[in-house]
């Protein structure tokens, strides 16, 4: 507690026992201030107030825009699980069969992020941007009227293709939009609960729409928002052009792009295949160890071409590990508690996909409230105190969760722990955004949006993996849910004391200059 209140404390002595910044501040008044240092830890210690200019109204449209689009691409994920069960009566399918439905999407979005953030830095952002609304938007029409079932994983496979490409050009046409850092830092605290905001309301959105009509309608919403994509970047951002003075000397690097997607793919597969299979799985075992191999061989040839897809030396970085471990789990965690929720109210309570879609509604808004509340907390505490405050606020909700049984009820037992989870995850997503993304260089913006895109998808993959073979060491179904959220809260405790400790160090290394 004591280390606590010198973190977050405000008295004088406890701002003279902190480091100085090593940054540049504009303005003896501390009106304006802009430095690695405040990003990370805030403005409390460096002054008593910092103004931040007003953002214009043009380049916060241009923000939100974008926003919408990568709600829509997690959204994509996850706008068929409510109406799985239609789609395997409608076409006759398997459980096998919906596992490739629902990993079709996700496995080539995962693959080829770090290869679309590499074509983000050598080509224009906004050409890659547009390429890839083109695609996304063909394939959820083609999705739409898929006559089998063959080619609905066809074209959920080429939404991916589209979505790799969107994801980090937009970080790079948002680059573009605020070169300042301190703005482009600001608006990245918000883009870090955009993902799991479109993952909250995928749920929703699907419930509501087959209580309606068919399934297939859920494909509109892509569509019209890959239009509306298209026209806005044809219209709005036709002057704006992204700045890397490295752009013409950069060689993309194709054999590191397969090995990477193969591996990532695989592997990712591998993982997904353990609910439907199990761990000890000739098919489970195969693409674990495939995806490894191809892995380890990514990282070595990695070492030895002149301009790797990866760079060893972009996550060396202390701080930007911290933020995409960050991200990676609290995604992880995201997905296994809305997954755990619409197990519970569905198959354990009975409840419609209407009423189930009801249940995400109090998650989902409280995402949205916070969004705002934890720019403005990352403005005054820095990103790594408030992706720390996160974290303890998640391993609470967890612990609450952890009561779950079959007499519990939504309102008294479990929506205390999921108004909670939204806010620790809303503060980790927007703390770990900006981690992710401080200090890079601009011929690397689209690699640090692969990058970062990359943990994010593969968190859920992991996590649902990982915590729900935990949940199956239970014979009893709702106790299984029980433990793997005491699992998913020990996660989160251990990460929140590793960040204490990583924070703690830093200043007394410079405490120590």
């Amino acid at each position: 507690m004591k280390t606590l209140l010198t973190l977050f404390g405000s008295s004088k002595n406890t701002q003279a026992s902190l480091p100085k910044p090593s940054g540049r501040i504009l303005n003896k008044s501390c009106s304006t201030l802009v430095s690695s240092y405040h990003l990370l830890y805030g403005s409390t210690y460096l002054c008593k107030k910092v103004k931040y200019s007003k953002m214009s109204s043009r380049k916060m449209a241009v923000f939100y825009v974008l926003a919408v689009i990568q709600a829509t691409l997690i959204f994509t994920i996850s706008l068929i699980f409510i109406p799985l069960p239609e789609i395997a009566e409608e076409m006759n399918l398997q459980q096998a069969d919906l596992l490739l439905i629902t990993a079709s999407y996700g496995l080539p979005y995962s693959g080829l992020l770090l290869f679309g953030g590499r074509l983000t830095d050598k080509f224009e952002s906004k050409n890659i941007f547009i390429i890839g609304l083109v695609i996304f938007a063909l394939a959820s029409v083609a999705a739409a009227f898929s006559p089998n079932f063959e080619t609905l994983v066809t074209m959920r496979f080429m939404q991916g293709v589209g979505g790799s490409l969107i994801a980090p050009s937009a970080i790079g046409i948002l680059r573009a939009v605020f070169i300042n850092q301190q703005e482009f830092s600001k608006v990245m605290a918000e883009w870090g609960t955009v993902s799991v905001l479109g993952a909250a309301i995928g749920p929703v959105f699907g419930g509501i729409i087959i209580s309606w009509v068919s399934w297939r309608w859920l494909f509109l919403i892509p569509v019209l928002v890959s239009l509306s994509g298209i026209l806005f970047t044809k219209f709005r951002l036709g002057k704006i052009t992204t700045l890397n003075p490295k752009r013409n000397t950069l060689r993309l690097d194709l054999s590191g792009a397969l090995l990477a997607t193969l591996g990532i793919s695989i592997g990712s597969y591998g993982l997904i295949a353990v609910d439907a299979y199990s761990w000890n799985s000739t098919l489970v075992i195969v693409s674990l160890i495939t995806g490894a191999v191809f892995l380890v061989a990514f990282f070595i040839i990695e070492q030895k071409v002149e301009t790797p897809l990866l760079p060893t030396s972009f996550l060396r970085d202390s701080v930007r590990a911290i933020g995409l471990m960050s991200i990676l789990l609290a995604a992880a965690a995201s997905s296994l508690s809305m997954f755990l929720l619409s197990l519970f109210l569905q198959q354990i309570k009975g409840w419609t996909p209407m009423e189930t879609a009801g249940g995400y509604v109090p998650f989902a808004v409280t995402l949205l409230v916070m969004n705002k509340f934890s720019v403005r907390l990352i403005e005054k505490w820095g990103a790594l105190r408030i992706t720390l405050m996160g974290f303890l606020m998640g391993a609470l909700a967890f612990a609450l969760l952890t009561f779950i049984d079959y007499d519990s009820t939504f309102g008294w037992n479990l929506l205390p722990g999921y108004i909670l989870l939204p806010i620790g995850m809303s503060m980790i997503f927007a703390g770990s955004v900006v981690l992710s993304t401080v200090n890079v260089k601009q011929s690397q913006i689209g690699l640090a949006g692969g990058v970062m895109n990359t943990s994010m998808e593969l968190g859920p993959t992991v996590g649902l993996a990982v915590f729900m073979s935990i949940a199956a060491l239970k014979a009893d179904v709702v106790s299984g849910y029980s433990l793997a959220f005491l699992s998913a809260g020990i996660a989160y405790a251990v990460t929140f004391l590793l960040i204490l400790f990583r924070i703690y160090k830093t200043r007394n290394k410079k405490q120590s200059n």
